[in-house]
């Protein structure tokens, strides 16, 4: 028999959703045979699937040792290891506002190499002694929001489970402004509108397509609102600020494509051959502004609220490079 005791960073979580995470090696169906035949209790006393632990509430579970493994996050001698490169916006107590660089993926599994954001994110705060996975039995610092590999801006990284459950749900509330600069191929007319379309997901191509209506073959497919309006125009090119009111994959980049304005750089969606001889080998987007916009229930995170976070525009690159004037701030 082993027995968890459950910490701060586990409280609030449904028993099986904490149990899922903690015991990477047991199979869900035994997980929840378990819980039936009172092989896992909670405080030595019968309990449910959907049980809400506390802290300091005691697991106690009598299962074989295989299905003990690692705790969340990575090892400790993984941690120490990694070099953090990492553009910190803004920090504090309960979050990182981190500035991805272009080419760097959010997760493990993404296309590309190298360090990903969230492993360099656990190696500074394991570095900085605010993290110790050994301590932990299933969370980990994680990404609240994520953006393409390609495109650079804004992250949000929770340092413990209340932020990151705060987090989650403001985003889902649409309760987090969020708002973007890219630049595309030719003006688009008028200068500023509110767009509505349909957007659906190709797993098989990993990308997506936009329809102006619902389309009948798709059940799946979701309505997008994208609100732009141009900044500065030079040539066939346009510098735009975008809000994204809805939050689908490659939306940004699909929706203006659609219209018939496809992103520098942009090979996806796009046609980027000259674009790379240009230099220009990312799409030309980034995720520079958000604004903490919370209502409803008082959360550990309210002090953010009506505060505004950006990337200053002289670290945009193309920004920097093809419209110096917005760079310089004028």
């Amino acid at each position: 028999m082993r027995e968890l005791r459950i910490g701060v960073n586990d409280a609030g979580q449904r028993l099986d959703k904490f149990l899922s995470k903690a015991l990477k090696n047991l199979p869900q169906s035994l997980l929840y045979k378990s819980i039936r035949l009172k092989k896992i209790k909670v405080n030595r006393k019968r309990a449910t699937p959907s049980q809400i632990l506390t802290e300091g509430d005691s697991l106690q579970l009598f299962l074989a040792e295989e299905f003990f493994g690692d705790g969340a996050g990575r090892t400790a001698h993984t941690l120490a290891s990694v070099r953090p490169s990492l553009d910190v916006l803004y920090e504090d107590e309960n979050i990182l506002l981190l500035n991805k660089r272009p080419g760097v993926s959010v997760h493990e599994g993404e296309e590309g190499d190298g360090e990903t954001l969230i492993g360099q994110v656990q190696a500074y705060l394991f570095q900085k002694g605010e993290y110790d996975p050994a301590r932990e039995q299933a969370f980990a610092p994680a990404l609240c929001n994520r953006i393409d590999r390609n495109t650079t801006g804004i992250v949000i990284a929770a340092k413990n489970a209340e932020a990151l459950r705060v987090m989650d749900e403001k985003i889902r509330l649409r309760q987090i402004q969020k708002y973007y600069l890219c630049v595309t191929h030719g003006i688009p007319a008028p200068r500023e509108a509110t767009l509505t379309a349909y957007l659906e997901r190709n797993e098989g191509e990993r990308k997506v397509r936009i329809y102006d209506k619902p389309p009948a073959h798709a059940e799946n497919a979701k309505k997008i609102v994208t609100r732009y309006r141009v900044l500065r125009a030079r040539g066939d090119l346009a510098l735009l600020e975008v809000e994204l009111l809805t939050g689908r994959t490659h939306q940004i980049r699909a929706h203006l494509a659609h219209i018939g304005h496809p992103l520098l750089g942009d090979g996806k969606y796009g046609v980027n051959r000259a674009d790379r001889a240009r230099g220009y080998s990312y799409q030309a987007l980034c995720s520079y502004r958000l604004r903490f916009a919370f209502e409803g229930e008082p959360t550990a995170l309210d002090y953010l609220s009506g505060r505004e976070f950006s990337v200053p525009r002289e670290q945009i690159y193309f920004v920097k490079e093809l419209f110096p004037e917005e760079s310089a701030g004028q």
